[in-house]
């Protein structure tokens, strides 16, 4: 199947105005000088750099590069219809356009360079830094537990044997410790229907004997 072609206003537009400025500024060079094909690769590397600034623009966002050598081929293009509608006189080009002539060659080889192989930017558009790692949870207090006493080493034969030290008092009981006593020893009432005894209160807070009394004497 063929595809219809329809004429496109903008399209034809563009084509007569590229037409219009490219032999204006082939008629520019030409009294600037230039002569044969060099007067036609004027018009060239002027619209060359023209688009490829355009393009830079397009493709990598605004950037005072591009912004740059946009300008330079535009105003290059504009001064050239500009000069030939009668402003200058083409027959005796003045110093300044000769000058600006011979110079064009060596400016749009670098602007199209620089263009090419420039790295490219972000344009001035400030980089989303990733959003901070949520701090991790602090570990929960653990209830206090009285330490264990090592177990001492026997006594060697023939030494005396040291007379035992008179009964303790009860040791002293955290807070925190009696309160989550607490919580067991009812936990264990919802789920057995009988008060808890000591040595299962003793083996579920990892406490020695005496504690668990303490612990057991504080619960009644």
């Amino acid at each position: 199947m063929t595809r219809q072609l329809r004429p496109d206003a903008v399209l034809v537009q563009a084509v007569i105005a590229g037409a219009l400025s490219f032999a204006h500024l082939h008629d520019l060079a030409a009294a600037a000088g230039q002569s044969g094909w060099k007067a036609w690769a004027y018009p060239i590397s002027v619209d060359l750099l023209l688009v490829a600034a355009w393009r830079r623009l397009r493709s990598d966002g605004p950037s005072r590069l591009a912004w740059c050598w946009f300008l330079v081929a535009l105003v290059a293009s504009l001064g050239a219809n500009v000069a030939t509608a009668g402003f200058l006189d083409l027959a005796h080009p003045p110093a300044w356009l000769r000058f600006g002539v011979a110079g064009w060659p060596a400016l749009a080889f670098l602007g199209g360079t620089l263009l090419a192989h420039s790295p490219t930017t972000s344009g001035g558009r400030v980089p989303v830094l990733p959003a901070p790692a949520a701090p991790a949870p602090a570990p929960e207090a653990q209830p206090d537990s009285a330490p264990v006493p090592a177990p001492t080493a026997p006594f060697a034969a023939g030494e005396d044997t040291p007379a035992l030290p008179s009964a303790d008092p009860a040791p002293p009981v955290p807070a925190a410790l009696v309160a989550h006593a607490r919580k067991v020893a009812d936990d264990h009432r919802a789920r057995t229907g009988s008060p808890i005894d000591t040595d299962t209160l003793r083996a579920r807070l990892g406490v020695p004997a005496p504690m668990a009394d303490a612990i057991a004497a504080q619960l009644t």
